[in-house]
């Protein structure tokens, strides 16, 4: 399981940095500063739940089971949230129809703040 998570989180981190770079570089030209700083949010968010998974990885004071919960959260939450973000703020070079996208956002925050919460009470829970 913690393989799984690891190798996971390491691609996360190099396709935020790939991102990171693609937005600076490739999309300036393409989008306005609004949009280049949206897309910005995806990829620190996506970069900061790389680590978290990295560090969830390594925990050993939690079980194998809470670590797949977390990690599934965690994963799900990163492709709504930093996944929506990317596709609203490219929308107008992709030609994306943004309005069902929009709801995704804030459900994948959601599961991110999930994954932390329930680690906490993963946490504090331990006999």
């Amino acid at each position: 399981m913690s393989q799984k998570i690891m190798l996971t989180a390491l691609i996360l981190g190099a396709l935020a940095i790939v991102l990171g770079a693609f937005g600076a570089h490739g999309l300036k030209k393409f989008l306005v500063i609004d949009q280049l700083n949206s897309f910005e949010v995806g990829v620190r968010y996506q970069m900061y739940h790389a680590l978290f998974l990295l560090f969830v990885a390594q925990a050993n004071f939690i079980t194998d089971k809470q670590k797949m919960i977390v990690f599934l959260l965690t994963l799900i939450g990163i492709v709504l949230f930093s996944g929506s973000i990317y596709l609203l703020a490219t929308s107008t070079i992709t030609n994306i129809k943004a309005k069902f996208i929009g709801p995704l956002t804030p459900i994948g925050g959601l599961l991110l703040i999930s994954s932390w919460i329930y680690l906490f009470y993963c946490i504090i829970t331990k006999k």
